[in-house]
């Protein structure tokens, strides 16, 4: 069983950083890949950047390339994502999610643990 709760998110202007954090409860996390997913209001929730177990494999997808940073932290049970050069198009709740194969990570069905999601608004 794994327990995950985001923090960092908030109200920033366009150009800003942020910096979103997932803390995981579980001796398993380290086992996980994780994946950080987002939806706005009307949409369909997507994948932002996802991570293996080890952290050598990172996916990203093209909007937030250059731009977001996906790391964890296995010895603080930690998953972050390092948003900078926000846009008003990031704005959405944004969760963490952890998945049993790294392969898997583009379908949220296949995650096993979620979040309960965090705000993030980028304004103009």
């Amino acid at each position: 069983q794994v327990q995950l709760v985001e923090s960092g998110g908030g109200l920033v202007q366009a150009g800003g950083s942020l910096r979103l954090s997932c803390a995981a409860s579980g001796r398993t996390f380290r086992t996980y890949a994780m994946g950080w997913f987002r939806q706005a209001p009307g949409k369909e929730r997507e994948i932002v950047a996802a991570i293996s177990w080890s952290g050598g494999s990172t996916y990203y997808t093209d909007s937030v390339k250059g731009r977001f940073t996906i790391s964890r932290d296995n010895a603080k049970n930690t998953v972050y994502l390092q948003m900078n050069t926000l846009k008003p198009e990031d704005t959405a709740v944004y969760y963490c999610a952890a998945c049993a194969y790294y392969n898997d990570y583009h379908n949220p069905a296949l995650y096993d643990y979620w979040g309960q999601g965090t705000q993030v608004t980028v304004s103009s």
